[in-house]
C-alpha cells in the first residue's frame, strides 16, 4: 500500500487531473460504468455522452440511466414523467451506439441505475426484466418517501441524533438491497454523507457504525456484487470520493470487488478524476476493477495506482 492521499492533497490532485483527454491518450481506468443522459436529469444526449467518454480514452463505456420509480417516490422537482416516456428511446440509442462503436474496438454497455426501495422489490425486478441489460446498479436515494440527496435544507433541520439515525438506516437499507440479489453493482456506497460529511465522520467513530457497514459490505460480497468507487462526491458538497476511507478499509478486509464510476451527467464528467480514483483504490491494494457484460463479471487491470 502506498502513502495515503491526504484531504489537503485532493484539491491539488484535482487541479492536475485531466479535464480533457489524458496526457498519454489513454484513461488510467478503462471502464466507466456510471453515466446518465438527458432522458433523466442529465444535460447531454446519449451520443454526446458517448463522444465525451470516447475522447477521455475509455475502452468500456457503460450507460446506466436512472430507472422509473413507483408512485409515491418523487423529489420535489423530478424528471420521472420524461424518463418513463423516453426510456425505450434511451435503450435503442445505447444499442445503436454499441453496434457502431464495436468497429472502433470500444465496448458500450447497456445498464440501468435502479432506486432500491424496501418493499418495492417486485417493481424493481419487473424493470430489470424489461430489457436485456448488461448490468444493473442498485442505488439508495430514498428513505421511505424522502429523497435524502435532494436538498441540504432537509438536513439543516435535523438534529445530530436524527442524522445519525439516517446514516444507520442507510446501511441497513444497503444490506437489504444487496441481499435482494437484484443488482450487480452498489452505487456510491456512502452517498448519505452528501450534505453532512462532518457529522457522518463523527458517526463513523461510534460503536454502531462499523458493524452496520461491515454487514452491508458482506451482503454485497455474498451476492457477487461489486462496490462502486465514484468520483462524483468530489464534485458535491461533501468534497470526498465515494466511499470514504473507513468504508474502503472494510472493503479491503473483505476483498470486495470494485467498479469505477463517474456518475456523469454532462459531457465534462465522464471518467472525471479517474487518475485520482486509480491512486485512491491502489492505496488499498486494488489493481483490478470489475466490469459486468451480459451479467458476467470480468476483471480489468487499471494503471496509475500508488506503488
Amino acid at each position: 500500500r502506498g502513502r495515503p492521499t491526504t484531504a489537503s492533497e485532493l484539491p491539488t490532485m484535482l487541479r492536475n487531473s485531466s479535464a480533457g483527454p489524458f496526457s498519454d491518450g489513454s484513461c488510467p481506468i478503462s471502464a466507466d460504468l456510471h453515466m446518465h443522459t438527458l432522458h433523466s436529469h442529465g444535460q447531454a444526449a446519449t451520443e454526446a455522452m458517448f463522444r465525451a467518454a470516447r475522447a477521455k480514452g475509455l475502452a468500456i463505456i457503460g450507460f446506466s440511466e436512472h430507472s422509473p420509480r413507483p408512485a409515491g417516490y418523487a423529489y420535489p422537482a423530478d424528471y420521472q414523467a420524461k424518463l418513463v416516456r423516453e426510456f425505450p428511446q434511451y435503450v435503442a440509442e445505447v444499442r445503436q451506439i454499441a453496434a457502431e462503436a464495436s468497429a472502433e474496438n470500444i465496448r458500450v454497455l447497456l445498464g440501468m441505475e435502479v432506486d432500491y426501495l424496501p418493499g418495492q422489490e417486485a417493481y424493481a425486478k419487473a424493470l430489470i426484466e424489461a430489457y436485456d441489460f448488461d448490468y444493473v446498479i442498485g442505488g439508495l436515494h430514498f428513505q421511505k418517501n424522502w429523497g435524502f440527496d435532494f436538498s441540504a435544507e432537509d438536513w439543516v433541520l435535523m438534529t445530530k441524533d436524527e442524522r445519525f439515525a439516517a446514516y444507520a438506516q442507510y446501511y441497513r437499507d444497503l444490506a437489504a438491497m444487496c441481499q435482494s440479489g437484484l443488482f450487480h453493482i452498489a452505487a456510491h456506497p456512502d452517498l448519505v454523507k452528501l450534505f453532512t460529511v462532518e457529522n457522518f465522520q463523527a458517526w463513523l467513530a461510534t460503536d454502531e457504525a462499523a458493524p452496520l457497514i461491515r454487514n452491508a459490505l458482506t451482503a454485497m460480497k455474498d451476492n457477487n456484487m461489486a462496490m462502486e468507487i465514484s468520483s462524483a462526491g468530489l464534485r458535491k458538497p461533501c468534497k470526498e470520493i465515494y466511499p470514504c476511507r473507513r468504508v474502503m478499509d472494510l472493503a479491503r478486509e473483505l476483498r470486495l470487488p470494485v467498479s469505477f464510476g463517474s456518475d456523469a451527467h454532462c459531457v465534462n464528467t465522464p471518467a472525471f478524476a479517474f487518475d485520482v480514483l486509480a491512486r485512491y483504490a491502489g492505496e488499498y491494494g486494488y489493481t483490478h476493477s470489475t466490469v459486468i457484460e451480459q451479467g458476467r463479471p470480468r476483471r480489468h487491470s487499471f494503471a496509475g495506482a500508488a506503488k
